[in-house]
């Protein structure tokens, strides 16, 4: 028989109403915590696996807030480039506008000056700037404007090459800049030719056109050089390149009358012996610069000679080719952003979902249930209600009560 001390049932009695009293001070903190875990000792499985998850919440915060300003950027830039495509749009109605030939002198200053307004206007937009105050086409250098007048009073890119990107997800980066020299200053100028400055006055050439672009292919980007033979009546055309001859015979060579060498057809006046002109084909060209051109011609070309009208004409037609070919440029940009955004969409989706999963298990894991819990609570009240009079009932047995 094992002998039991008083002091070992009084020891006993408080370490039961000790642990019972903790188990209910757990459950209340539970109860009004909302966790079923709020430390590792209460459940050490649980609890790992709740730090991995929020951890992972984390994360997906962190993804999310890129997201938004990736979102935020690209939509930016999309606008910037809707009202560069108005912008230019107008600039194009004008440019019809001027080629009308029953235009006057006054007439075509009041274009112009209406084409310098819209000019500033797209510097401005060329210029637009994000929520931290960067120029958002100026590549990595966000500090400096895109476009400034150089000491000419031209409009010339400042910036870099520069293209920011952004993580979105783990291993997907989505660029969220674009830098404006490549959607408005190397835009593909209209074929265009030149004399040579040492050709004999008078001697012009104008009214280049491509009418075989699978010819004109097989040159380009290589400029096109032509001497005049003015007393055999010929003209010999090379690629500037290569040296290659592209007019074997040589062709026959009337004043003011059109030829056509590689799929360019281009008229020729009053040429003398050795006379040379260049048609380049490659020549890329900013948006600014050909509404500056154009402004210039509107203000200083005299239609008063053939030679003036010539060059207004060619002007015209120049100029709407280089304004269709920078509205190309900017929509092609246009339909890349939209793919980013669909990217970002489409990751900005998934995140979400993630989110509500690890969202739904952390509270699975976390989380008390309450009706349980307090179920719980009513019967370890009443287990340690049972233990308290239980215990004062035999801390009042004593032998001395039999004395």
């Amino acid at each position: 028989m094992i002998r039991i001390s008083s002091q070992q049932i009084f020891q006993g009695g408080i370490n039961r109403l000790q642990d019972l009293n903790s188990t209910l001070n757990q459950t209340q903190e539970q109860i009004s915590t909302g966790k079923r875990v709020n430390r590792p000792s209460d459940d050490p499985v649980a609890a790992a696996r709740i730090l991995k998850l929020d951890q992972e919440l984390q994360r997906i915060s962190t993804y999310q807030r890129n997201t938004d300003l990736a979102e935020n950027r690209l939509e930016q830039e999309e606008n910037a480039l809707d009202r560069s495509v108005d912008v230019i749009q107008r600039i194009r109605e004008l440019t019809v506008q001027a080629g009308s030939g029953s235009l006057s002198a006054n007439d075509r200053k009041s274009i112009s000056a209406e084409m310098k307004e819209r000019l500033g206007q797209l510097a401005d937009i060329t210029n637009t700037r994000d929520a931290s105050g960067e120029y958002i086409f100026s590549g990595f250098q966000g500090a400096n404007p895109a476009y400034a007048r150089d000491g000419n009073g031209n409009w010339v890119y400042q910036g870099d090459e520069g293209q920011r990107s952004l993580e979105i997800d783990d291993g997907v980066t989505v660029p969220i800049s674009d830098h404006g020299k490549g959607i408005y200053s190397t835009v593909p100028a209209a074929t265009f030719a030149e004399s040579d400055p040492g050709n004999q006055a008078g001697a012009r050439i104008n009214s280049v056109e491509v009418i075989d672009q699978t010819a004109f292919d097989a040159v380009a980007p290589d400029d096109i050089e032509i001497t005049v033979d003015a007393t055999a009546g010929t003209l010999t055309a090379v690629n500037s390149r290569t040296g290659t001859v592209l007019t074997a015979p040589p062709l026959p060579y009337t004043s003011g009358e059109p030829v056509e060498i590689a799929g360019v057809r281009a008229t020729i006046t009053d040429a003398g012996d050795g006379d040379q002109f260049t048609i380049r084909t490659g020549e890329k060209q900013s948006v600014f610069r050909t509404i500056e051109n154009l402004i210039a011609g509107l203000d200083g070309i005299d239609k008063g000679s053939e030679a003036g009208r010539d060059a207004y004409d060619d002007l015209i037609a120049n100029s709407l080719n280089n304004l269709d070919n920078a509205q190309e440029s900017i929509v092609l940009k246009q339909t890349e952003i939209g793919g980013r955004l669909n990217a970002v969409e489409s990751t900005k989706s998934f995140l979400e979902d993630s989110s509500v999963y690890s969202e739904e298990i952390r509270s699975e894991l976390r989380d008390v249930d309450y009706a349980e819990a307090i179920s719980r609570l009513s019967f370890q009240s009443f287990v340690l209600q049972a233990a308290q009079q239980s215990f004062a009932q035999v801390s009042r047995l004593s032998l001395f009560d039999r004395l």
